[in-house]
């Protein structure tokens, strides 16, 4: 049987520390779902659909590795897609306590045996959240290693696509 695993976020923008969850978590699993979240709520600097493209772009060299859209509740999504782990990244201790919450309410709201599974940030990442990657691009600063290439340039293009 397949192990399906989801890895599900805003990803706005994919980072570095992102993308190194992903790749190492689809080192266990066989199939790994990258699930861009669509909160109509949040401003986001991409739209949902750019970072569908981003999240395939920079993980194209993973074969295993899907990238899809979804709204509402995270436990839906995994009901209907029969996972069998959601991966979830840990930077901070700040982040523990707030994810173990989450996952002990999705625990009551996952059918069937789905785990969630805590992968530890690399330590070069634990610094790096989406947030603070739009704030110090949009004031000027320098991203570049914090994000893949690719990343890079689709910020730059925002933001100069936005200023005019």
């Amino acid at each position: 049987m397949e192990r399906k695993a989801l890895y599900a976020g805003s990803f706005d923008p994919v980072t570095n520390g992102h993308l190194n969850i992903i790749e190492r978590a689809a080192g266990m699993f066989d199939s790994l779902t990258v699930a861009i979240v669509v909160n109509p709520n949040k401003k986001c600097l991409f739209t949902v659909d750019e970072r569908v493209e981003i999240a395939k772009e920079v993980t194209k060299h993973l074969p295993n590795v899907h990238v899809d859209k979804f709204s509402g509740l995270l436990a839906d999504y995994v009901n209907a897609g029969g996972f069998a782990a959601v991966v979830r990244g840990l930077r901070v201790t700040t982040d523990f306590e707030n994810e173990l919450q989450m996952a002990q309410m999705n625990a009551r709201l996952f059918k069937g045996s789905t785990e969630t599974v805590f992968l530890m940030t690399d330590p070069n990442y634990s610094f790096i959240s989406s947030s603070l990657i739009k704030e110090v691009a949009t004031l000027g600063g320098e991203v570049s290693g914090l994000v893949p290439d690719y990343v890079v340039l689709r910020i730059e293009n925002k933001l100069q696509e936005e200023s005019k």
